[in-house]
């Protein structure tokens, strides 16, 4: 009974692999808004029925992609997170990943974008519906924090990994737009932004910083609220 279980968990599981990678490849050459729920049925070889058995909308399958990016970039940083102990090097590592996992969907991303950029949009990364991928995201920013052993101020530290977040989500920005060779000025611009932001967080335990960390954590909690 077990093993009869487990074959159709496997089962549903690649079916839902094969509407999911349908729906991307749709999405990229059609546009999210031209390609249906029944295209993408007739296109992975499912009834509309069974499509919408796994996926209630197209806005559903893009979760999905979501927490499937997400994973990929969890199981990506893995190793550099249980070896690194410098703050730089660990949010160095952790942003170049998510732009080498997030490379095979950079065409699919550029055509995308205004719908995830719409703040009203459920597909928007600061939308409720997103909230998942997005706790799981600023979860590897708090890794990169918590495991690091340079000195910053304890206030800080606890705002740090929704800041590094939002950090990222300015990174992804770029890389939508970023036309060149491999994505070599996002490279780039991580490459020149990870020290400045090392320096600040750097300096933030000094004495006479302090008071501007205390005054930049409490603007951070009011435009938070």
């Amino acid at each position: 009974m077990t093993n009869v279980s487990e074959a159709r968990n496997r089962g549903s599981e690649s079916t839902r692999e094969v509407i999911v990678e349908t729906a991307l490849r749709l999405f990229r050459e059609r546009g999210f808004d031209a390609t249906t729920m029944r295209a993408i049925a007739a296109e992975a070889g499912v009834s509309v029925g069974n499509a919408y058995y796994y996926f209630e909308s197209k806005e559903a399958l893009i979760q999905a992609y979501y927490d499937r990016a997400q994973a990929e970039h969890e199981a990506a940083c893995r190793d550099l997170l249980a070896t690194e102990s410098s703050f730089a090097a660990r949010l160095d590592g952790v942003l170049r990943e998510w732009v080498r996992v997030s490379e095979p969907y950079h065409e699919f991303a550029v055509k995308f974008f205004k719908h995830a950029a719409e703040p009203t949009n459920p597909l928007s990364p600061f939308s409720a519906q997103s909230s998942p991928a997005r706790e799981a995201s600023i979860a590897i920013y708090r890794q990169v924090v918590e495991g690091a052993r340079d000195r910053m101020n304890s206030e800080l530290r606890e705002e740090l990994p929704e800041l590094l977040w939002l950090l990222s989500m300015g990174m992804v920005l770029f890389w939508v737009h970023d036309t060149s060779p491999g994505c070599a000025r996002t490279y780039r611009l991580i490459e020149v932004t990870v020290p400045l932001v090392d320096r600040l967080v750097g300096l933030s335990h000094l004495p006479g910083l302090r008071g501007i960390t205390k005054d930049f954590i409490a603007a951070v909690h009011e435009l938070r609220a």
